[in-house]
């Protein structure tokens, strides 16, 4: 209860001080409309800004032992190697909210998620608490975490069974149930009932169409792997020994910013244009656009060192690649669905491809369109997406964190295994 609690309050604060500061500084209602106000010199030079500032926070965390990112959430719960501290964290957080008051194209889920589980670490040290219980208390938190973000419940939980387990205990899995229903409850009662995506209605015109969701899944894998790849590639530039903290910010900071100048829409972590590429208001010109370009502003800012999620970001770039693949489908009359009804299964096989969770992505994608007819394609197009993307890459975008650190595990029938 301490936990789920304390993760809900956290996400609700973050969120609303963040809107506050967009308001205040910019008189918008969305970092978005916020970008589209400014001039294009200044959509260049304010996320340039907001990298610097984060850098500057940046090395202070870099001087930090502890750990901070979803990599030591899952470190601490599967191998008890607590390492999350609440300071870190809480710097993390700072720098992220900044880096998204300023346009930077990252999520805000990834100080959420590690906000429930450094709180959970440290009410277990408070109280004094075995190791076993101190990392099922992290485990609820990191899922009260997901479920205030993002209010799907369900995909909370499978987060942490799914991602940072990859085990189902009932020692877990009932304490960070309870932690997941008391966060979407406190979050809902602030913020609102309804999916944060709204209500969306979706149909399958011919069983026939399952092949082409069944493609779609196989795209979503080569685009994540695209994406994945190019973080990677530009993290190994910009860690050239001349080019530190907080000037590799900065840096990043501009690149992207020199995208937000051209397409203000990439800038934060996507909320906004999802929704309108899901009403259906954008050209099929644009939302290829968008897709190359929030490709092109999530690496920029994350891989030059701004903390900050890629979950959300993964949904935008999903929803506009199955938008896409909807548009060609009905062209060349392959489908008589809505493209909208693509660009959700889209969202969901990215998800899948980039975490290689298929049932987390099939359920939250799900749990977003409260649609029951959308499941067989989701189910279809992620597990395909998933399959694909660990065959031509082992690790997801959170093992391959552990990795450069040195922790390799695999998942097997028994759970997560250590390898050398």
């Amino acid at each position: 209860m301490l936990v789920a609690t304390g993760a809900a309050g956290f996400a609700i604060a973050f969120r609303m001080l963040l809107g506050a500061a967009i308001g205040g500084l910019f008189g918008a209602s969305d970092i978005v409309a916020a970008m589209h106000r400014l001039p294009i010199i200044a959509r260049v030079i304010v996320p340039a800004l907001g990298g610097l500032f984060a850098g500057g926070i940046g090395l202070l965390i870099a001087r930090s032992a502890s750990g901070h990112g979803v990599g030591d959430v899952m470190e601490a719960v599967v191998l008890g190697r607590v390492r999350l501290s609440m300071r870190v964290t809480l710097l993390k957080s700072a720098a992220s909210w900044i880096a998204i008051l300023c346009g930077g194209s990252i999520g805000r889920e990834g100080p959420l998620i590690q906000f429930g589980g450094s709180l959970g670490k440290e009410i277990a040290s408070r109280l004094h608490l075995t190791s076993k219980q101190a990392r099922v208390l992290i485990a609820a938190g990191t899922a009260a975490g997901f479920a205030a973000a993002y209010n799907t419940p369900f995909a909370a939980v499978l987060f942490v069974l799914e991602i940072v387990s990859g085990v189902v205990t009932l020692d877990a899995l009932i304490p960070v149930s309870v932690a997941t229903v008391v966060a979407t409850m406190i979050t809902r009662t602030v913020v609102g009932e309804g999916p944060i995506y709204g209500a969306r209605a979706f149909s399958l015109a011919s069983p026939l169409e399952l092949v082409g969701y069944a493609l779609l899944g196989l795209l979503a894998a080569l685009v994540a792997q695209g994406f994945m790849r190019m973080l990677t590639i530009v993290e190994r530039w910009l860690r050239h020994p001349k080019l530190r903290l907080p000037l590799r910010a900065g840096v990043g900071g501009l690149a992207a910013g020199s995208v937000v100048a051209l397409l203000p829409e990439v800038a934060g972590n996507g909320y906004e244009p999802l929704n309108e590429l899901l009403d259906g208001r954008f050209t099929f010109g644009f939302v290829l656009l968008l897709l190359i370009g929030k490709c092109l502003a999530t690496t920029a800012s994350v891989a030059s060192g701004s903390p900050g999620g890629v979950f959300t970001p993964t949904l935008l770039i999903g929803g506009a690649l199955g938008m896409s693949f909807g548009h060609a489908a009905n062209v060349f009359g392959l489908s008589a669905s809505s493209p909208g009804s693509f660009a959700l299964v889209g969202m969901a096989a990215a998800t899948a491809a980039t975490t290689h969770a298929p049932l987390l992505a099939a359920v939250m994608v799900f749990e977003l369109s409260t649609d029951y007819a959308i499941v067989l394609p989701l189910l279809l197009a992620t597990s395909i997406a998933a399959a694909i993307s660990r065959a031509l890459r082992e690790d997801s975008i959170y093992t391959k964190e552990l990795r450069e650190r040195g922790v390799r595990w695999k998942l097997t029938l028994e759970g997560r295994r250590i390898v050398d």
